[in-house]
């Protein structure tokens, strides 16, 4: 798997999280108030002022006209929603007084509403629709008791009790604005879980590529400082009796060291540049003839039954790191100096086992103990599995079993 950069969000609020500004939360829970709401808040006073001047024409005698202290509760009604982002309950409470006062002095209907609408619709998105219920239960009972019994003792003096209709009108009205302000919360939610979602998925991603590189890692460094190690004692051993078997040796580490390098080089380069395809192909089985010569070189005799098969590059990769893994684990832990390995195909799976004599020397290149388990996830990873241990007879077996996925996957051909 390459490294994946997992870019958040998209459309026209991309950069800035998933979902429109008034979705988003703090991590808390409460409402991102990051940002005052200067410019809609504005455009809300401007709309509100201006209307209410057209209304009150249009209600003339019927209505009280709007004075200085209409005009007061007009721009506390739109002020206030600064803070809806901050602090919802309050504003929806504060706007619901305030208009409450308003119609309640008598004073001409009209986009005044629009403040509580817009009060509730965010404190509904903000998760505080009991407050939201409440605030517009208690306005609706407010414009019912002005309406058809305080009438008579409030301005404008002869006023008449308001039409049915009317009452019709504003409760559609109160409908609709509990249904967007629901939909509007059902969106944000739906947007917070697809968020916690892609950042679920991301971080899983992040850790199967650290476990990969780890593997890979693992299973080069391994291989090839085992070889240098033992090789290094050959040199160390021989330097003053046989300085040409000393030469082999030493030859035998550097050219250890410099593929140790490239494969290193090859791994970190997925880090560098994330999603470019790698230079060089990935190992696989096909190398299988390089294990069994660095073997060699480190005093190993690897005897191979059975024709490596043409796999699919995951499986062809997972299968080439077992047996290096089992081969460095015979290097550095077992006392034989003779192995076998075995492939065997049928159908859909493949069987590898690797196998020594033993007995086992409790001697350690530096491993801690990660070489089984890299096996392990290796194989699980492709819905496999690894089965290790001492033999009866003695000695250790290593046996893997993988699944092949077939040409369907468009990576795999018949067997060579």
């Amino acid at each position: 798997m390459d490294v994946e950069r997992v870019r958040e969000g998209g459309g026209p609020w991309r950069g800035r999280g998933h979902g429109p500004p008034w979705s988003r939360r703090r991590p808390g829970g409460e409402p991102d108030g990051g940002r005052w709401p200067w410019r809609s808040t504005l455009l809300l006073t401007v709309l509100v002022l201006a209307g209410s001047g057209f209304a009150a024409r249009g209600q003339r005698g019927e209505r009280a006209g709007l004075d200085a202290f209409a005009l007061v509760l007009l721009l506390v009604s739109c002020v206030i929603l600064l803070w809806r982002q901050r602090h919802p309950v309050p504003v929806v409470f504060g706007t619901a007084v305030t208009v409450a006062l308003y119609l309640g002095a008598g004073y001409p209907y009209g986009p005044v509403f629009l403040t509580v609408a817009v009060a509730c619709f965010a404190a509904v998105v903000a998760g505080h629709r009991r407050a939201a219920w409440t605030a517009l239960g208690l306005l609706c009972a407010v414009q019912l008791l002005v309406a058809h019994w305080l009438y008579r003792w409030l301005p404008p003096s002869g006023d008449q009790p308001a039409s049915f209709g009317q009452e019709i009108v504003v409760t559609g009205w109160v409908v609709a604005i509990v249904a967007v302000a629901e939909l509007a919360r059902a969106r944000r939610e739906q947007w917070a879980r697809e968020r916690a979602e892609r950042a679920q998925a991301a971080r899983r991603r992040a850790d199967e590529e650290r476990l990969r590189i780890a593997r890979e890692l693992h299973d080069v460094l391994a291989h090839s400082l085992s070889v240098i190690n033992v090789q290094a004692g050959v040199g160390l051993a021989l330097l003053d009796t046989d300085p040409e078997q000393a030469r082999t040796a030493l030859t035998t580490i550097k050219s250890a060291s410099k593929e140790a390098l490239g494969e290193v080089r090859q791994v970190l380069d997925t880090l560098r540049a994330p999603g470019e395809a790698p230079r060089a192909p990935a190992p696989g089985l096909d190398r299988l003839p390089e294990l069994v010569e660095q073997a060699a070189r480190a005093g190993l005799t690897v005897r191979v039954a059975g024709e490596p098969p043409r796999l699919p590059p995951g499986t062809d990769l997972a299968a080439f790191r077992i047996v290096q893994e089992a081969l460095t684990n015979v290097v550095r832990h077992s006392g034989s100096r003779d192995a076998r390995v075995r492939l065997d195909r049928a159908g859909g799976t493949l069987r590898l086992r690797i196998d020594d004599d033993g007995p086992a020397t409790g001697a350690d290149a530096g491993g801690g103990g990660n070489g089984l388990a890299g096996m392990r996830e290796r194989a699980a990873a492709l819905g496999g599995t690894i089965e290790a241990g001492p033999r009866p007879d003695g000695g250790f077996s290593v046996l893997a079993v993988l699944p092949v996925r077939a040409k369907a996957t468009g990576e795999a051909g018949e067997d060579r």
